[in-house]
Order: structure tokens, then C-alpha cells, then sequence
């Protein structure tokens, strides 16, 4: 048996009269080349009043278009039972606050107790079978709101919102340090590290990447701040914090690195001394690494945090199906308000 996604419906304006469908579909409805393609294949993708139509006819006022989409077997991932905290879902999104620790998709060597093992299981609890498409996604310590489509032209959608910067990504962080200034924007470019692909440093050769901040609070020894993102580079907080001499708290990959002859310098509250680059390298500022040994002094350094001090409290995007904004909260977790006790009992 064919099964479809709930139907997109479009209703032609008297301002639309005689527009040829296709104008339609990709100027109102913004469907993509790709998919369009996709739907003039598919039995009863498109219709005009319920009639399967040609794109290159004419509409009139009044006319309603349907869009339906097939339903797609769901991506080789395991159903595992985990908890999922969702803030939101309805039948093309469904918006979860992701826990930190939990990788958003399998990967080499983690193949189990991700996001998407506990929401592919949930969806089949349900009698569902779509296929995991995050739009966006998260650090597996980074905690916070993540929005997962149901279907293609959702997903396209809204990654088209976030490539034109309509989509609102606000964070908390906590960072080692007093900031001086009261907010400001980071605009430093990143790209790989060449020596370890799996860092990624600020260089005038990298990607143009664009962090704004304002300070909520300042301890005696860190900052509480708030971050919006204006480009999405992987570890762009992390790396842009720790370009300005502000690193995380409980960020093991990116932070301050000693001074020479000090092997035992941690990142403080005052004025942070960053190792300079070798002249022609265009690396401005350069992450350090720790292994698991240091990991409890880490901690103790990082006021109990046990993981880099980031949540994505807010997201906020207009719905494709609806058109309307909509902005999803999350909760500060425990272990983040465990730390700002600890820093506010300083």
C-alpha cells in the first residue's frame, strides 16, 4: 500500500490568478529543484483540486494545490529505548531537548545510545517509520533544543531559513574568566586544523563565522554568557570563546594553553595568555588537547562540570506547514545550575 506525508496545501490568491503551477511551487511554496523532480514522479504528488496536474498549466483564484510526498523507510538505525525530552512535534517536526553526553547520529565505533536510536524506536512505538533527518545538529556535550523533520520539504525548508540566517540558535555559556566587555561579535574565520582534522582553529584561510555575545552575569572567577549564531561552523562557540581568551568551562578540547615553562597553568579568571602561532602558519589561535587522566582536575577546574559549559536554550524558525514563527525553549540542565550555585557561593 502507497502511504503518503500529510499533504502540503497551498490556496491560489486573486493576485496569483493564471500563474503557471511551477511558479507556484517554487516561488510560494519554495519546493526544490530536487524534490519537484521527485513529486512529478510520484503517483498523485502533485494535484489542483484533486486532480493530478501538469506543472506548466495555469491556476486561478480559489484553486487548491496538494503536495504529497512518499513515505520513505526508515534509515538503517537501530530502535533503542532511551529518554527523549521533547518540546514540541507535530506532523512534519518534532523538536527535542537533547541531553548532554548523547550523540545526535550513529558514527563510526557509536552505533548505539544516540539520539537517533531513541527516536527511531519512539516513532516505531507509534507505527511510524520516517527517516531520521536532524537540521542541525549539536556537540555530544552540548545540551539543548535540536529540531529533527519529518520529510524532505521540511528539512529543506527550514536548512533554507537557516542559509539566508532566519532562524534564531541563542546559547548559555559559562566561561573561564571576567569578560570586560558588556557584549560584543566575534567575526573570525575558522577551518580544520591541517595537523588534527578534528579540531578546528580561527585562520584568516578559513570559513567566515560570526558569533554575537552579551554578558548575563560575572563571577569572581567566570562569565555567564549569551551567544547567538549568525554562521553555523562546527565548534564555532567553543572555538570563538577560546579565541577571545574566555574558554568554556569544562571544554577539554579547546582551551587555554600553558605558558612556557608552566606545564601546570589552567585557564584563570585573570587575564589569559594565549600561545602565538608560528609566523605564516594563519592559525591565530591554536586548541590543546587533555586525555582521560586529567579529567577529574578538569572537573574540580571547571566548578563540577563535567563537560563543556554550553545549552542551546533557544530555536526558533518559521514552519513550513504553517507559516507561523515558532521559538522552542529548554530548560537549563542540572548540572549547568549545580555550577552556577558553586560560582555564586564563591
Amino acid at each position: 500500500m502507497t502511504v503518503y506525508y500529510e499533504p502540503i496545501i497551498y490556496n491560489v490568491s486573486a493576485e496569483e490568478e493564471g500563474f503557471i503551477l511551477k511558479t507556484i511551487l517554487q516561488s510560494r511554496m519554495h519546493l526544490s529543484r530536487k524534490l519537484l523532480s521527485r513529486l512529478k514522479l510520484t503517483e498523485q504528488g502533485i494535484t489542483v483540486n484533486g486532480e493530478r496536474q501538469y506543472i506548466s498549466v495555469r491556476v486561478h483564484e480559489g484553486d487548491r494545490i496538494e503536495v504529497r510526498m512518499l513515505q520513505e523507510e526508515s534509515d538503517d538505525i537501530l530502535p533503542q529505548e532511551l529518554p527523549i525530552d521533547i518540546l514540541f512535534e507535530d506532523e512534519q517536526l518534532l523538536v527535542v531537548n537533547k541531553a548532554a553526553g548523547m550523540i545526535v547520529h550513529p558514527t563510526h565505533g557509536h552505533y548505539v545510545n544516540t539520539l537517533a536510536n531513541g527516536v527511531v524506536h519512539y516513532w516505531q512505538q507509534q507505527g511510524k517509520s520516517y527517516r531520521f533527518r536532524p537540521i542541525h545538529r549539536l556537540d555530544q556535550e552540548t545540551s539543548g533544543t535540536l529540531a529533527i523533520a519529518k520529510n524532505p520539504f521540511v528539512h529543506q525548508q527550514v536548512s533554507e531559513q537557516m542559509q539566508a540566517h532566519q532562524v534564531k540558535k541563542e546559547y548559555i555559556a559559562l566561561v573561564y574568566g571576567v569578560m570586560k566587555e558588556e557584549e560584543g561579535t566575534v567575526d573570525a574565520p575558522i577551518d580544520r586544523d591541517p595537523e588534527e582534522p578534528h579540531i578546528r582553529i580561527v585562520t584568516e584561510a578559513g570559513y567566515r563565522a560570526v558569533t554575537h555575545y552579551k554578558v548575563e552575569r560575572r563571577f569572581h572567577e567566570a562569565t555567564l554568557v549569551r551567544l547567538w549564531l549568525e554562521t553555523g561552523r562546527t565548534h564555532q562557540i567553543r572555538v570563538h570563546m577560546l579565541h577571545l581568551g574566555h574558554p568554556l568551562l569544562g571544554d577539554k578540547l579547546y582551551k587555554l594553553k600553558p605558558l612556557a615553562g608552566d606545564e601546570t597553568r589552567e585557564a584563570s579568571a585573570s587575564a589569559p595568555v594565549m600561545e602565538q602561532p608560528e609566523a605564516g602558519s594563519g592559525a591565530l589561535t591554536a586548541p590543546d588537547t587533555a586525555d582521560s587522566s586529567t579529567a577529574a582536575a578538569d572537573a574540580r577546574a571547571a566548578y563540577g562540570m563535567e563537560r563543556h559549559a554550553l545549552h542551546a536554550c533557544t530555536l526558533g524558525f518559521t514552519h513550513p506547514g504553517t507559516k507561523q514563527w515558532m521559538e522552542f525553549e529548554a530548560p537549563l540542565p542540572e548540572d549547568f545550575k549545580r555550577c552556577l550555585e558553586q560560582l555564586q557561593a564563591l
